[in-house]
Formats: structure tokens, sequence, C-alpha cells
């Protein structure tokens, strides 16, 4: 099993649970974004935000990632609603309850402290095209990570 270890040092404090999903076939653009949102939210708000994007009823709003992107008034700018990412991460919030309840946490008084989505392996792959020619194009995974810093 590999040490993957975390971009913080938060992640090795007594008061702190952490959870990380690694090479995820998701979009880093938009891990990244969602990431920024629950970032400082309580985990119960996180995940209460995380299931109105499921449903479609919340905007995520994108700050970096936004060339050619909708214009929307409920997030005052570009927006979308990441789905895919927003289910990852419900069962990367459910595994981060897990880790914080088999420490002794107090799961009520959790906050994310440490969110945050890297570029995984990239896999190659080939569209075939006309006259016995082929383009290539990669698939890039992701590495998501979440810490939240509690009560013992």
């Amino acid at each position: 099993m590999p040490n993957w270890g975390y971009s913080t040092s938060l992640a090795e404090s007594e008061k702190a649970a952490k959870a990380s999903a690694r090479e995820v076939d998701v979009s880093p653009k938009w891990a990244r974004e969602v990431c920024r949102r629950i970032k400082g939210m309580k985990i119960s708000e996180a995940r209460e935000l995380l299931e109105r994007v499921v449903e479609r009823k919340e905007l995520i709003p994108y700050r970096r990632y936004k060339k050619k992107r909708a214009h929307h008034a409920q997030s005052r700018g570009p927006g979308g609603y990441p789905v895919k990412v927003a289910r990852i991460m419900l069962k990367l919030l459910d595994g981060l309850e897990a880790n914080a309840e088999f420490k002794g946490l107090e799961l009520d008084s959790l906050r994310i402290v440490h969110a945050a989505a890297h570029k995984g392996r990239r896999i190659s792959r080939y569209i075939e095209r006309a006259f016995g020619r082929s383009t290539p194009y990669d698939k890039t995974l992701t590495h998501i990570e979440l810490v939240a810093v509690g009560e013992p």
C-alpha cells in the first residue's frame, strides 16, 4: 500500500480526521471548484449542499475554470451542477465521518479545514480517424483529499 501523504500538516493532528479518494474518474477542474466551495463548512452543511447539487437545486460557482460557461442568477456569474463530482464527494464525506467516529471525535463539531483536488494519472487513448490516422487524447484521473478538525 503506498504512502500517499497529504498536502497539509493538519492531517497528523489527534483532533483531525482525514479521507481521500485516489484516481477517481472525475474532472479535476470541477473537483477543484467543489472543494473550494465546501472548505470551511461543517460536515452536515457540506452534505446538504452536495445533495442539493445532485438534485440540481443549487449551483456551484466556477471561479477559475469558467471560460465559455453560462452565467446564472443563482451564482451571480458562471456556475454549474457538477453532479458526478458531488456524488463522489458524498461518499468521501461518509468515509470522513466514519474515520472521525473511529477516532472518537464529535461529529457535530467537525469542520472541513482542508479540501483539495489534484491531477492524477493520465490514461492515453486514441480516436480513430479517416485514412488510417488517429488523434491522441488523454483521460485524467483525480485525487481528492479532505481533512476535518473537531473537538476530541
